[in-house]
């Protein structure tokens, strides 16, 4: 077996044991059992225990954003990207990756190198929803209501509160998402006005500071 092929066999170990017994239960020896590895492998790759982690949640998030990439590119409105997201989360829930983030962000309150890490793999699908939000406000109503950037972090941040705040309120999380897709509904609405009331939307929307 390569160096690499460890190496990926380390990270999938280390991700399938923070699914399977949870981020307390994540040491040297059960991320060794689960990749089929001498457990003395993870300290002469990565150091340590905590820097597999780390390199593991960078690792699992590229992939994740890889997969969804070409999806995301086709996405061509708010309300499209709004109903993209519900099937990302459902299809990300079923695959075990959501309690990854829950592990992940537990273990990054108590362990610093995981903050880092943690907050590196969020911005890999910030920076994807940000592209998608300056192609599709572009031009519309919307443009320069809200920061992309902003809006990006915003959006990341429900979904990440939204996958956690299911394991306890299941029925509550799909009201959520109920409500952030009529959401979607409105402000696609907003973008087949006439170009008057587009411009009237606008208007007073200036008056409220809210647009430059």
């Amino acid at each position: 077996m390569s160096a690499e092929d460890t190496r990926t066999r380390l990270l999938q170990g280390a991700l399938r044991t923070l699914v399977e017994q949870g981020i307390a239960k994540t040491s040297a020896r059960s991320v060794a059992a689960t990749a089929g590895v001498n457990q003395a492998l993870i300290f002469y790759h990565f150091g340590s225990v905590d820097e597999l982690l780390a390199a593991a949640c960078r690792f699992g998030s590229e992939q994740r954003v890889a997969r969804y990439r070409d999806r995301l590119e086709g996405v061509g409105s708010l309300s499209e990207l709004l109903s993209f997201a519900r099937e990302m989360h459902a299809e990300e829930r079923a695959a075990g990756h959501v309690a990854v983030l829950g592990q992940l962000l537990a273990g990054a309150q108590t362990q610093p190198r995981l903050v880092t890490a943690t907050a590196a793999g969020l911005d890999l699908w910030i920076t994807e929803i940000e592209r998608v939000l300056r192609r599709v406000l572009a031009g519309g109503p919307l443009d320069g209501l809200a920061d992309p950037a902003g809006l990006a972090r915003a959006v990341a941040a429900s979904f990440v509160g939204m996958e956690l705040y299911e394991g306890v309120d299941p029925a509550g999380a799909e009201a959520a998402l109920d409500t952030l897709e009529h959401l979607g509904d409105l402000l696609a609405a907003l973008d087949e006005l006439n170009p008057v009331t587009q411009r009237a939307v606008r208007y007073a929307l200036r008056r409220k500071g809210r647009l430059p």
